[in-house]
């Protein structure tokens, strides 16, 4: 029997083909992983309880992030970054507790190295500005729209993002190996290797 603190590690889907979501946060530059999933004392008690665990996500830069996550959830929802996002520990809770609120995308000018892996890891796709200007054209609230996911990431390394909101497109690349780009597509490295079994 699991005590309050524990529970199962949540289901996490596939990646859809097209992805039309909000931008629910635009982050500044050094974004650390304390930031996006705190430890202290309130938090950790839950760290074996993703679904509680996440509603602390980001609470220390915005504390309306995961009650807007959950309102969006119909869509799944995207996050903008500035330079060296994730950067700190290496904790895999601040990738899977934002995932299991609806984060589908990451944008950044640049990645924290392990933070970029535990992202893959849990099914968020993470993709870098060609053109580090294009952060300033996105504001928070803004729609983006990336199609043809499932064929594009396999074969290109780079996606067009259509911001619905601004009537303004842009370019991200991304550096996924064959077999993160599976395992984002599949919903996580979990998922796939349970496709694998079946």
């Amino acid at each position: 029997m699991k005590g309050p603190t524990v529970s199962g590690l949540p289901e996490l889907t596939a990646l859809p083909d097209e992805i039309e979501a909000p931008v629910l946060l635009k982050l500044g530059d050094n974004i650390s992983t304390d930031e996006i999933s705190p430890a202290g004392a309130r938090a950790l008690p839950f760290r074996s309880n993703i679904p509680k665990l996440a509603m602390f996500s980001f609470t220390q830069v915005d504390d309306s992030y995961p009650q807007r996550a959950q309102d969006s959830e119909g869509t799944g929802h995207v996050l903008v970054g500035g330079d060296n996002y994730g950067q700190g520990s290496s904790r895999e809770h601040a990738a899977i507790a934002p995932r299991y609120l609806g984060l589908r995308v990451v944008i950044a000018k640049s990645f924290a190295r392990i933070h970029w892996q535990n992202l893959a890891n849990y099914g968020v796709l993470a993709v870098e500005f060609e053109n580090p200007d294009d952060y300033d054209t996105v504001d928070q609230d803004d729609t983006l729209r990336i199609e043809h996911l499932r064929k594009t990431l396999p074969d290109s390394k780079t996606l067009e993002v259509e911001n619905s909101t601004k009537g303004t497109s842009f370019t991200v690349r991304h550096r996924l190996s064959p077999r993160q780009v599976e395992d984002v597509l599949a919903g996580g490295l979990i998922a796939r290797l349970a496709e694998e079994e079946d």
